[in-house]
């Protein structure tokens, strides 16, 4: 039977979440935090991209440049899941159309998959800067930034792509209890009427294997650099040295949430949704006061942000 044939095969016009609890008053704090983290998102992310934007010193660093992307990518990454399931806990209504969970799975994928490819050219571009130091300018010049972060970019869309597809060639016929607070491919899968097993390992293969592939060569490039600066700058490496370990805990905080998820499906599903509460929502939050408290150049950037803001509005 072919896709078409699958997609007309389906009865189910939505989808309920089982959502992280069922207990009301503990709904009402969930809503509340999420709401909270919310918030921070947006206000943490937007002062790290105008920071990078208004400060000229930052905006020409390839480094900054890819940090304010990361932030833009973390206001989208946390926007897909985060309003949704806030509304939810709040009006304790848990069901979502079909074209609506579809959406939601394509852009988690797409903003997601995209971060991953982003934080593996974070990582390159630290190891040229500090293994390369003498071709760095050469090498990671702006118009090769951009190519880059536009290749981060599409290769999201294409991962995101294929899981859709994934999805969409499924028939549902019921039942339609999503056991998680958001649409993600390998609960949605488990509701299909047929058997699953090709799409999961072909879900396993594009997913599992996009994050192990990314984490892999992160680790690779980070080890390459430390046993660089342990092995020519033990006075002067420091800084660099600093910059990395952002980089490697937010690397973690992303990566081994996603790999739990994608990766090793013999986990049990309250494993599967904490771990989807760090890369959709706790990871976002944090991004930006790991980078922002780890790194003193964004903090003295953000100190003369401040005083022109103070500048223009007292002249």
């Amino acid at each position: 039977m072919g896709p078409i044939t699958f997609m007309n095969a389906s009865r189910v016009t939505e989808f309920t979440f089982l959502g992280l609890s069922k207990s009301g008053p503990t709904q009402l704090l969930l809503s509340v935090l999420v709401m909270m983290c919310y918030t921070a998102i947006l206000l943490g992310n937007l002062l790290i991209v105008l920071t990078v934007h208004i400060d000229p010193r930052l905006l020409k660093s390839p480094m900054y440049f890819f940090l304010a992307n990361l932030s833009i990518l973390d206001t989208a990454l946390g926007s897909v899941v985060v309003p949704k399931l806030a509304t939810d806990l709040i009006t304790q209504s848990r069901t979502i159309s079909f074209g609506d969970c579809m959406s939601q799975l394509f852009f988690l994928h797409f903003f997601g998959g995209s971060e991953m490819l982003l934080l593996t050219l974070m990582a390159y571009d630290r190891y040229v800067a500090i293994c390369h130091p003498l071709t760095y300018t050469t090498t990671m010049n702006r118009p090769r930034c951009i190519r880059l972060l536009c290749f981060c970019w599409v290769g999201g869309l294409l991962h995101s792509s294929s899981q859709v597809f994934l999805v969409l060639r499924l028939p549902f016929c019921g039942p339609n209890e999503v056991d998680n607070f958001f649409c993600d491919v390998p609960q949605v899968v488990k509701l299909a009427c047929v058997d699953t097993h090709v799409t999961e390992i072909l879900m396993v293969a594009n997913s599992g294997l996009l994050s192990l592939v990314c984490f892999v060569i992160l680790l690779i490039s980070y080890g390459i650099i430390l046993s660089t600066l342990q092995g020519r700058f033990k006075k002067s490496g420091g800084k660099a040295l600093y910059t990395c370990s952002s980089h490697l805990t937010v690397v973690s905080l992303f990566f081994l949430p996603c790999l739990f998820v994608y990766l090793v499906p013999i986990f049990s599903a309250t494993l599967d949704k904490v771990s989807s509460v760090f890369y959709t929502t706790i990871t976002p939050f944090l991004n930006p006061m790991i980078y922002s408290l780890r790194n003193q150049e964004i903090k003295e950037a953000m100190g003369r942000v401040k005083k022109k803001c103070i500048f223009f509005h007292w002249s």
